[in-house]
């Protein structure tokens, strides 16, 4: 198929060409035999492994404390890449990845979760910049995601779509198996297979986690895939939810580093960086970044606390071992099946900096942290679940100090798009058939918006000028395939912008220019500027490689030389305006975004479920009801969830136990508070109700709580507290079960399945019906009205 076009896709089909006949038997008759569409021939498979919040100094491989003997097999039969880039964040770099273009270009300016109506922000890929899978699919390429999906903008989450953004819908991956948004439950996911939610195949009990979970599934389809076509090239991108909080892995890889990060966050900089020289990966005359006051030493963190920090970075450093240990599984199949040498491997070590958003002291439960709730876990709170980190009991996360380290040698973390500490990740390109040189460094300028371009050119493919109908804009990443055998080879890629939450750079020529606006754990208006009141660092890096002597003072010049050059590509790539907000983005009218739920009201049915936060009408910080109407079906007590939101670690639920119905508020999982009937529900349908008044006085506050049956009172009590913000960041509401970890500790079975039946529930925001009870005539009517 050498003759074929590749620039209009798909493909148009050609006409038949030969005489037609009346007869199949006439000897005239005559026909090409079909042949199915292949890439061009020495089309290479490709596998793109990108894990998750990891920095540069983390991996052994790139000097860091984290064994990782996989990556460093890859990289002694393949390459690194020193200076390769992402954007400072999850959603926008997975984007841009699999685009080869800017993240704002994409739409992609932040997380899906703060989309806003601005083009650069607003999480809509358009139709102008098609994804690489779907190009390799359409060029005979078979396709497959296994992970992390947090491209989907939050109103397309639902059961009910669209699908155009999801991977196996408008995405270009034929398979799709794994989690969409920013993190989940490494011991309890929420799965979908294709665009089905689906249960993790076994529980932790027996064993569960989803790495390797997702490693089986990905080996399986591999295995498949050159089974039944191995003329057909596959394109796989392998994206763990690891190692992004929480950070969560069974004991025996987490207690293989006992006693190893004692001497603290600052000490381990230090090793860090002695051991990048050794390796090569840093200049033999990188200095070590000085550490910003806003980051702690360890010698000023409370003695109390340090063996919790400690802990917290022994538990990450095994979550990082055992994500090495089943990414080698995969490798081993691909050799397994004699396939190794002919696919291009790139293995990014993070697809940003690491984190520092679990705070100054880390935390237990992640959630309390996104509630502005962090000052409930004192010293005292965090030592007495010292053995509980990385278990399914926590949603941990370590200390700013921590990912601070593992940045090493740079300034900052992860979402500070200023400084390579946020944006530079280490980067392994492995392909014996297409790389002669091995075990060797790459010191270009690299960025993630090179791996699509550098795909095409490895399969002999030419970028598209039409994708299904609608042309194509040009891909804005620069092929990296020149570098694959030519050490010395100029930099090709020498000019690139970086902005997230207002931090922003400018790299050029080996020159960069930048400012930190934000930083991520100090939250508030008053710890932010004005854009304009930005204190803007210049630094050669032919000389000062990590950043280390800001020469804005000597070179003024040269630093607002740089500064228009930044303007010039923020104007080109959707970059302005700059949005600096945090809170406000939450919300998606002042942000400008589409709601799934309006109005005030909902009406569910039994068998809906996975449904995310977005696609449940809003009862935080407000009065709210919920109303079912249930029914025995065989006469026994009726048992199980009528509605529940959230799970172990924040969340909601109505159910009934021994016949009597129950509210469970689960706060941030440092207290279950349960009202519960005072009396069993008669047997034959009924009404079941809960009323929440809030008290209002602010956010998170408290307020009654009554429980009614057919209108009439059973039972009463009271919620002290509230969560302000969010229940959870991958648990979901549904009806008739608790999908999940279960949100309530006493259910009479482990997803709290209803042994009844549910003929609707209804969710009301606002003032309580005074009436406790919805007429069955009214009850449409009135959830009608209130969209």
């Amino acid at each position: 198929m050498a003759d074929i076009q590749r620039q209009i896709l798909p493909i148009p089909d050609l006409p038949r060409p030969g005489p037609i006949t009346y007869d199949a038997k006439d000897p005239d008759t005559s026909f090409p035999p079909l042949k199915e569409l292949r890439p061009p021939e020495g089309a290479p498979n490709v596998l793109v492994i990108m894990l998750d919040d990891v920095g540069y100094g983390a991996s052994s491989a790139f000097g860091g404390p984290c064994e990782t003997p996989v990556f460093e097999r890859l990289a002694g039969g393949g390459l690194k890449f020193t200076r390769f880039h992402t954007t400072a964040l999850c959603s926008p770099t997975r984007q841009a990845l699999l685009t080869g273009r800017n993240h704002h270009s994409v739409g992609m300016g932040g997380i899906t979760e703060i989309a806003t109506s601005a083009p650069g922000y607003n999480s809509l890929r358009p139709n102008t910049k098609a994804p690489i899978a779907e190009t390799l699919r359409l060029n005979g390429y078979s396709t497959a995601q296994f992970g992390k999906c947090h491209e989907v903008p939050v109103w397309q989450t639902s059961p009910a779509g669209p699908f155009d953004a999801w991977p196996s819908g408008g995405g270009g991956f034929e398979h799709f198996y794994g989690f969409l948004g920013g993190e989940t439950n490494q011991y309890d996911p929420a799965l979908y297979d294709g665009t089905t939610p689906v249960d993790p195949p076994k529980t932790v009990e027996e064993g569960y986690h989803l790495t390797e979970d997702l490693t089986d599934r990905a080996i399986m389809w591999v295995r498949q895939q050159k089974t039944l076509m191995a003329d057909k090239p596959f394109f796989c991108y392998f994206v763990p939810g690891a190692c992004h909080a929480p950070h969560h892995v069974p004991a025996e890889w987490s207690d293989h580093y006992r006693g190893r990060f004692d001497q603290g966050w600052d000490a381990i900089r230090e090793e860090t960086l002695a051991r990048q020289k050794e390796l090569g990966v840093v200049p033999a005359d990188a200095e070590l970044t000085a550490r910003h006051e806003e980051i702690p030493a360890w010698d000023e963190t409370d003695p109390q606390l340090r063996p919790v920090l400690a802990r917290q970075m022994e538990v990450y450093a095994g979550f990082m071992t055992h994500t090495d240990h089943h990414i080698g599984r995969l490798i081993d199949a691909l050799e397994e099946l004699g396939v190794l040498d002919d696919t291009l491997i790139y293995l990014i070590i993070g697809d940003n900096g690491a984190s520092g958003e679990g705070g100054l002291r880390g935390t237990f439960n992640e959630m309390l942290v996104f509630n502005a709730m962090a000052d409930v876990e004192t010293p005292e709170f965090m030592a007495e679940r010292i053995d509980k980190f990385g278990t399914p009991e926590a949603y941990n996360h370590y200390a700013v100090g921590w990912a601070h380290a593992m940045d090493t040698p740079y300034q900052w973390t992860k979402q500070i798009a200023s400084h390579w500490g946020g944006t530079r990740n280490g980067t392994i390109v492995h392909w014996p058939r297409g790389i002669t040189a091995t075990g060797q460094q790459r010191h270009q300028f690299t960025h993630v918006i090179d791996i699509a371009p550098t795909i095409l050119e490895a399969a002999g493919i030419p970028e598209p000028t039409s994708v299904n109908g609608v042309q194509q804009s040009l891909m804005e990443g620069t092929s990296m395939l020149y570098t694959f055998n030519d050490a010395d080879a100029p930099e090709r890629h020498d000019h690139q912008y970086f902005e997230m939450f207002g931090n922003r750079g400018i790299y050029h020529k080996g020159w960069s220019a930048v400012t930190k606006h934000r930083t991520p754990w100090l939250l508030g208006p008053g710890n932010i500027l004005a854009f304009d009141d930005d204190v803007w660092e210049l630094y050669d890096g032919a000389t000062d490689s990590t950043q280390a002597h800001d020469l804005a003072a000597e070179m003024p010049d040269k630093l607002h030389y740089l500064q228009r050059l930044w303007l010039i590509d923020a104007a080109r790539y959707n970059v302005l305006p700059l949005d600096d907000r945090t809170a406000e983005r939450f919300n998606a009218e002042l942000a400008g975004r589409p709601e799934l739920i309006t109005g005030d009201s909902q009406m569910l049915y039994a068998g809906m479920g996975r449904l995310t936060e977005n696609s449940l009408v809003n009862v935080k910080n407000k009065s709210f009801s919920v109303t079912a109407e249930v029914a025995s079906t065989n006469g026994g007590p009726l048992s199980g969830v009528i509605l529940a939101q959230g799970g172990s670690f924040g969340g909601w639920s109505l159910y009934t136990k021994e016949g009597r119905a129950k509210f469970a508020y689960n706060l941030g999982a440092l207290e279950v508070t349960s009202i519960e009937a005072d009396r069993p529900l008669p047997s034959g349908e009924h009404q079941v109700r809960m009323e929440f008044d809030y008290e209002g006085g602010g956010l998170g506050k408290g307020g009654n709580v009554a429980l009614y049956y057919d209108g009439e009172p059973v039972g009463q009590g009271r919620l002290e507290h509230t969560l302000p913000f969010i229940f959870s960041a991958d648990e979901t509401a549904d009806v008739g079960l608790d999908s999940g970890t279960p949100v309530a500790p006493d259910y009479d079975s482990p997803t709290g399945t209803f042994t009844g039946d549910i003929h609707w529930v209804q969710v009301d925001v606002g003032s309580n019906d005074a009436d406790h009870f919805i007429e069955p005539d009214e009850r449409i009517r009135i959830a009608m009205a209130r969209q």
